[in-house]
């Protein structure tokens, strides 16, 4: 497939690095920090029209945003890239910048998935996992539900969740990315209580039968996880999914590569926040001679003490979250701009106009 579809893959032209073009805009901006920025716009460098064609971007207006930036486009005599900058490029960098606290909402449900794979795993491999007289399920396998459940949830939200609510909101998407990124947050919160409760039980169980070796088997299924891991797909359906089309969207021409990084670096300083938190919450609460609540023997460890505390800072996030989100001013290019550009792109008729050939025709 890749051999016969190469030939025909539409190459674009490279247009520059988009972390080069907001490092000369923040050095324009600091070496003129003690330049006053001029009240109206139209005493801003721009480029011309022509210029944004040539060059396949689109013009942005400016707005008064993150004023000190607009020291970058102060005219001083100066005509070098890293000493003054185009409006539209300071627009690019405030747009970027627009989005670094809903950049910073989406680490700590990124710190609870990277609990899939290591604690929740380790959690099947204390419980009962036998399908059978002779099979025994790897607890590794419970991973495959986060899947299956984020694809069937993928389906019911398309074909069923946004037709229903766009009667109601008139948004083509149901809902707003991030209204749907707020719900995912809610359901990682839900998630930490219910493996927190479910954890719980698998203690009491323990305890009832007095078992606290580190290898002995808790006489529990090891379907009492499914919940967690089914609602962790169903989450992602709404974080991962909304981040991911949020960053993209809301990142300007020219810098959409970097809006996909925005989503993939959340991703991983997450999964590294959460092996921090992880060796925090252990080393502290071992102090003074206590136990602590993770240890390598699960059977003695107190993980659902864990699950609340994340579900504590899940709940923190979300308030945070909610505050970003309210003042969050949506990237919106200007329809204005697009339009000259199109009529500048575009070139004039060479045919006269249906209502200049009826005139020539008529008699005079």
């Amino acid at each position: 497939v890749f051999v016969v579809g190469t030939p025909f893959y539409r190459h674009k032209p490279a247009l520059g690095s988009p972390v080069t073009r907001i490092l000369q805009m923040v050095v324009a901006a600091v070496r003129k920090c003690n330049v006053a920025v001029p009240n109206g716009p139209k005493e801003l460098f721009e480029l011309s029209m022509e210029e944004y064609t040539k060059d396949g971007y689109f013009r942005i207006d400016y707005t008064p945003s993150l004023r000190f930036l607009d020291k970058a486009s102060v005219k001083t005599g100066a005509t070098s890239a890293w000493m003054l900058c185009p409006v539209t490029q300071v627009e690019q960098t405030k747009q970027m910048v627009k989005m670094v606290p809903i950049l910073v909402a989406p680490f700590i449900p990124s710190t609870m998935t990277s609990e899939v794979a290591t604690l929740f795993v380790k959690q099947g491999t204390t419980l009962d996992r036998s399908m059978g007289p002779k099979f025994d399920l790897p607890p590794a396998c419970l991973a495959a539900f986060v899947t299956i459940f984020m694809l069937i949830s993928i389906v019911v939200y398309d074909r069923l969740f946004v037709p229903a609510a766009r009667k109601y909101t008139r948004n083509p998407r149901g809902i707003t990315l991030l209204q749907r990124m707020g719900v995912g947050l809610v359901l990682h919160v839900i998630i930490m209580l219910i493996a927190c409760m479910a954890e719980r039980k698998r203690l009491s169980v323990a305890k009832e039968h007095h078992i606290f070796g580190k290898n002995d088997t808790v006489p529990l299924t090891v379907f009492i996880l499914l919940p967690q891991f089914a609602l962790m797909g169903v989450a992602d359906n709404f974080v991962e999914v909304a981040k991911l089309e949020f960053f993209y969207d809301q990142a300007p021409e020219g810098m959409k590569s970097l809006g996909t990084a925005y989503f993939t670096s959340s991703l991983g300083i997450g999964h590294f926040l959460g092996s921090f938190i992880l060796t925090t919450v252990s080393d502290i609460t071992k102090r003074h001679g206590r136990k602590g609540w993770i240890l390598d023997n699960l059977n003695i460890s107190h993980l659902d003490y864990y699950y609340a505390f994340l579900a504590i800072l899940g709940f923190l996030n979300f308030l945070f979250f909610l505050v970003v989100a309210r003042f969050y001013v949506s990237n919106q290019e200007v329809t204005e701009s697009k339009r000259d550009l199109q009529e500048t792109i575009e070139p004039w008729p060479s045919k006269a106009s249906p209502q200049d050939e009826v005139l020539k025709m008529s008699p005079s």
